[in-house]
């Protein structure tokens, strides 16, 4: 039987009433059956995935994974079978519940407090994922902000600038460093090695209040084709994928705007993006379902990026 924590977030993730734009209508229709396969796919993984021990078990460290997009991706990794370690800035208390939702699943689960800004911080995840588990599978760059006040690129300040840099893109980049000097030290593993940034849509669409996020999403993605470039003769794999209208605490703010625009046809499937969309592609990543392609962005955008006349 799938745990009650997850029956849980399966049913916050997929939930009607933020994004559903005229309930009873196809999108409705859509998002059951987005729901009933998600529920199914995560039952079937969920089974074969309590048969291994934590021995056998990859290992992915996940910034950011105690909420939001993080979170899907955790909880979509674990139900595939890997123990995780989790990173973030808030301390242990306040990210119990989304642990022992994870471990509910089987997967052993570790929190790393840390700001991936700081050089210091960096080393302590690394050494923590070295301590409790020895070997490292699979790096997901989450953790991400945005622009602190959104304000428009001519007035805006060099300290935010720096913050942005600093977490989105200075971050992912050296603790990339970090976990591939390590993964190419290890043994041989039964699947290739990974290394994941999530980036966004605003990697390609402008948003002149948020020009520091744009361009640290916009960095992340030549980050990808130098670490896949570099790290390709040790069977490390690379990629970015590229989440559009993400249901998040990150977009919160903005649930009525987006719900208009939605259902105005920003996207060609119109509904939000939800984290369990983005948790089923980084999993496919991870766990080899898309072979021969390192370097590549993928995503998930709901055809957001399509261009039409």
């Amino acid at each position: 039987m799938l745990p009650v924590a997850l029956k849980l977030y399966a049913h916050s993730t997929i939930s009607s009433r933020s994004f559903l734009i005229d309930q009873g209508s196809p999108i409705d229709v859509r998002l059951t059956e987005v729901q009933n396969d998600w529920s199914a796919t995560i039952q079937n993984t969920y089974s074969e995935s309590t048969s291994m021990s934590h021995q056998d078990r990859p290992v992915a460290l996940i910034t950011g994974g105690a909420r939001g997009i993080g979170l899907g991706i955790a909880t979509r990794l674990a139900a595939a079978g890997y123990n995780l370690v989790l990173n973030g800035i808030r301390d242990a208390g306040a990210v119990a519940e989304p642990m022992e939702q994870l471990r509910s699943l089987g997967a052993r689960v570790e929190y790393a407090q840390g700001d991936v800004s700081q050089a210091a911080d960096r080393n302590q995840i690394i050494d923590l994922a070295k301590a409790r588990f020895g070997r490292l599978d699979a790096l997901i760059n989450n953790a991400g902000i945005t622009s602190p006040g959104r304000k428009d690129i001519l007035e805006a300040d060099e300290a935010d600038f720096d913050k942005v840099m600093g977490i989105n893109l200075k971050g992912p980049f050296f603790l990339t460093q970090l976990a591939a000097n390590w993964m190419k030290s290890l043994p041989a593993a039964t699947t290739r090695r990974t290394v994941v940034f999530v980036s966004s849509i605003s990697a390609e669409f402008v948003s002149t209040n948020r020009g520091d996020y744009c361009l640290s999403k916009s960095a992340l993605g030549m980050a990808t084709q130098l670490w896949a470039t570099r790290l390709a003769e040790f069977g490390i794999d690379v990629f970015e994928v590229r989440p559009g209208v993400i249901q998040s605490d990150m977009t919160s703010g903005v649930t009525e705007k987006y719900d208009k625009l939605i259902g105005e046809g920003l996207t060609l499937e119109r509904r939000w993006g939800t984290p369990d969309d983005v948790g089923a592609a980084v999993t496919a990543l991870v766990t080899g379902q898309i072979p021969y392609a390192t370097g590549q962005v993928l995503k998930i955008d709901g055809g957001m990026s399509i261009g039409r006349l």
